[in-house]
């Protein structure tokens, strides 16, 4: 069979050979154990240092506990994965090396924004179903207090937040896949391209991150020939509820409805009301853990069948901010189905 069977339209892809999901771990801090989805988390720390000095260590020890949290589950030692496909969002993805480093697996960095869950999940796959390894791991982290001193303000200035602002999620999501059969099976994936609609409201992420969902989805149901019907859920990553209005809208101009089927972890992981989060949750962490804690139990069950997962990325940084530069957004889509 030739390669270009695997080729599915502009942008997506299926595999040569079946990828599972064998394992996932979500490790989050104390805020979002107390969210609606509190109970589903692998780990949930009061101390949101996490028993570091500072938050950047705080944020590569939810990294490795997520980790060893997965490969627990799956029996597995670091021997046993041949591959790290992993980032975050901090300068040189920091939060990854320091975190990772000791497990002395070889490591490809990423940096997606908060679409690495999805683009981490893309390679991995790719890197499985073309048989360059048994088995991988694809995680991801943020967490709130280094974010915000990275790109907002230090925590102790107590700015106003606007209400269009998501709260960026203190967690890891981690998941190893494998050839090896298992209840969850990723059977194909789309990769984004960058859009830039000219956003530079830094506190507006969901704005800034709804064109680039709207381009995949719409790419993602053309490639494999699909309407949202053919999907139980499509599910994106840290919009909230300004980007998810913006999203649904954009689409229905497309005369693409999935108002029916669409949920948003950055919707689902806070309750904004309770807990004063403006807009809804955001970060690497923020897709990585509502897939692993809440998503997956559902696919694993067959109570889903089939979801695609949209995770969405604010490609910017301090000197693109700071030098006056747009928003540009970018989203990663994978699809992930019912084993048996």
């Amino acid at each position: 069979m030739s390669k270009e069977t695997y080729y599915i339209g502009e942008q997506s892809l299926t595999f040569p050979e079946d990828v599972y999901l064998i394992s996932s771990a979500s490790v989050v801090g104390k805020k979002e154990g107390e969210g609606p989805l509190g109970n589903a988390f692998d780990m949930i720390c009061d101390d949101d240092k996490f028993g570091e000095d500072t938050w950047e260590m705080a944020e590569s020890t939810l990294q490795k506990e997520a980790l060893t949290l997965a490969m627990g589950k799956a029996d597995l030692k670091a021997d046993d994965v041949r591959y790290l496909f992993a980032g975050d969002l901090l300068g040189q993805n920091i939060a990854t090396s320091f975190g990772l480093m000791d497990y002395e697996i070889p490591l490809f960095g990423l940096y997606g924004a908060c679409s690495t869950a999805g683009e981490s999940l893309s390679l991995a796959s790719m890197c499985i179903g073309a048989g360059y390894a048994k088995t991988v791991a694809a995680l991801t982290s943020s967490h709130f207090a280094s974010a915000e001193k990275q790109f907002r303000f230090p925590l102790e200035y107590a700015n106003q937040r606007p209400v269009s602002a998501t709260w960026t999620v203190t967690g890891s999501g981690a998941f190893l896949l494998s050839g090896k059969k298992g209840k969850v099976r990723i059977t194909g994936i789309t990769t984004g391209k960058i859009v830039d609609m000219g956003i530079k409201d830094s506190m507006n992420m969901g704005a800034a991150m709804a064109p680039a969902a709207a381009d995949l989805i719409a790419q993602n149901l053309e490639d494999f020939n699909r309407t949202p019907s053919d999907y139980d859920k499509i599910v994106t990553g840290d919009l909230g509820y300004v980007g998810q209005e913006i999203l649904i809208n954009l689409l229905k101009k497309k005369k693409i409805d999935i108002s029916g089927m669409h949920e948003d972890c950055g919707i689902l992981i806070y309750d904004k009301e309770k807990q004063g989060t403006g807009s809804g949750g955001s970060g690497c962490g923020c897709s990585a853990v509502t897939l692993s804690a809440h998503y997956l139990p559902q696919l694993e069950e067959g109570s889903l069948k089939r979801i695609l997962f949209v995770p969405t990325g604010a490609l910017l940084s301090t000197v693109s901010f700071n030098e006056g530069q747009s928003v540009p957004g970018i989203a990663h889509g994978v699809v992930l189905e019912y084993a048996g």
